[in-house]
């Protein structure tokens, strides 16, 4: 099982670049071709949904991801730091404002949408986001 691990500042300018890494990191693992936009625009909105949950809390903390090469399926972890990440968890907390919420909401559908095999899961300590995608196995090039 191999592991690429990246951090970054909680900086829009920062999602670009763990797209990138996403999708270079997925070809490698053997994700299917076809299926690597999909990728890109769901760790897109993971880190974006990070970065606006550290900026609107003051996290200085850095948005982690997580790419792991399994024998059958590469998966992705998006963790924040964020203690507004439970509150935005469906059907909790009512304080939070809804234009928050909405905006938490769409991104997530979006993330469904592209993602069969996606959790989300949140604590007092922050959120994270694991999608996973099916791999073949690569040839061996000599």
């Amino acid at each position: 099982m191999a592991t690429v691990e990246l951090r970054f500042s909680a900086l829009p300018e920062h999602v670009r670049t763990a797209r990138l890494v996403a999708a270079a990191v997925a070809r490698r693992a053997g994700v299917d071709e076809a299926v690597l936009d999909e990728v890109r625009l769901a760790v897109g909105e993971a880190c974006t949904r990070a970065v606006g949950l550290h900026l609107s809390n003051g996290v200085e903390a850095p948005v982690r991801v997580s790419l792991t090469e399994e024998e059958k399926k590469f998966s992705i972890e998006v963790g924040d730091e964020s203690p507004t990440s439970a509150a935005l968890a469906p059907g909790s907390h009512p304080e939070v404002d809804d234009e928050a919420e909405g905006e938490d909401e769409m991104g997530l559908a979006v993330i469904s949408g592209l993602v069969d095999d996606v959790e989300v899961t949140t604590s007092e300590t922050g959120g994270v986001i694991r999608m996973s995608w099916p791999t073949s196995p690569q040839p061996l090039v000599s």
